[in-house]
């Protein structure tokens, strides 16, 4: 089974005129939290790969974004549930070594699977453009909690930690892997090497504060740039913020903009202690997202990934690519 298909899919030209080719899904977290009413240890979505209940779950709520693909003409990366399936994770939910690669790799079956069965029923072809195609891509998360930078750890030991997914992913046939809402250019860096050591493509992805800033105070601008320099990825995407607060780290100085290739944008504008701290969905302000995500989008040159982060669902994607949800 193959975890990559693609039949060059039209490019789209609904988001600012960038014509960003591929869907991406959203905020799958919190969408299974708040309306789903899934208990999800440790923000973990994984375990649902062990139950017939859940992987019916994770079934329907991917096909949702291969049907914005279809209506908006594009590609469709399904991306792994897999955000908090590295070895410390596993062991805090409690899972064994063993486990990790076990689930990354089962993660990688489903998907696939899916994305061939939705393109055998025409699922994924959009109107007049031939099929579109998807991809598998691996999801990899920052080994902290995501909004915190952590412990000081270097560049090599994050390579070394990040293998045990990376390794998995290679070996399962996925497309490529995806780091998202890493804190740090060293982990960055790390995920990187871990990639290119196993022969992976790779994406990773930054989060920033309220201020366009990386959670250990570093300028965006700063940290792509450091980040190309020391091991540059194949893509590189911003995500779990509000657009508004990715704008802000344009002020000044946005050399940085034509290395982003993705976005995966926040629905609401809460920080990420407010939102850490919120016991409510902020679901945000739909035609604001959109509209903050089109200025935004118009100053990223080489945009080629939309989709959403927490908050968001299939229906705040949809009006990303303009198209019903």
């Amino acid at each position: 089974m193959s975890a990559h298909m693609e039949s060059g899919p039209s490019r789209g030209a609904v988001i600012a005129g960038t014509g960003p080719r591929w869907v991406t899904d959203g905020g799958l977290e919190t969408d299974l939290i708040f309306h789903h009413g899934v208990e999800l240890s440790h923000f973990a979505a994984y375990p649902l790969l062990d139950s017939g209940d859940g992987r019916a779950l994770l079934t329907d709520y991917y096909s949702g974004y291969a049907e914005v693909a279809r209506r908006a003409g594009a590609g469709l990366l399904l991306e792994t549930p897999t955000w908090r399936a590295n070895p410390d994770w596993v062991a805090a939910v409690g899972g064994s070594p063993d486990d990790v690669r076990r689930v990354n790799l089962e993660s990688v079956v489903l998907l696939a699977a899916l994305g061939e069965s939705l393109t055998a029923a025409g699922a994924l072809t959009p109107d007049g453009d031939g099929p579109s195609g998807f991809r598998v891509c691996g999801t990899v998360g920052p080994r902290g909690d995501g909004y915190v930078p952590g412990q000081e750890t270097t560049a090599d030991e994050f390579a070394d930690y990040h293998s045990a997914q990376v390794s998995t992913f290679a070996e399962s046939g996925a497309s490529q892997v995806t780091a998202l809402t890493l804190t740090t250019v060293a982990e960055a860096v790390g995920v990187v090497r871990a990639a290119r050591a196993h022969g992976i493509g790779v994406a990773v992805s930054f989060t920033v504060e309220t201020d366009g800033r990386l959670p250990d105070g570093t300028p965006l601008a700063q940290a792509v740039a450091e980040l190309n320099e020391q091991a540059a990825p194949d893509g590189l995407l911003v995500n779990c913020a509000h657009p508004g607060h990715i704008a802000r780290a344009l002020e000044g100085d946005d050399s940085w903009t034509s290395s982003v290739t993705g976005l995966r944008v926040n629905a609401s504008r809460q920080s990420h202690a407010e939102l850490d701290a919120a016991e409510e969905l902020d679901e945000g302000d739909i035609p604001d997202l959109v509209a903050e995500h089109e200025r935004l989008a118009a100053r990223l040159p080489n945009l080629d990934v939309v989709g959403g982060c927490c908050g968001t669902d299939v229906r705040h994607v949809a009006a990303l690519w303009g198209v019903d949800g």
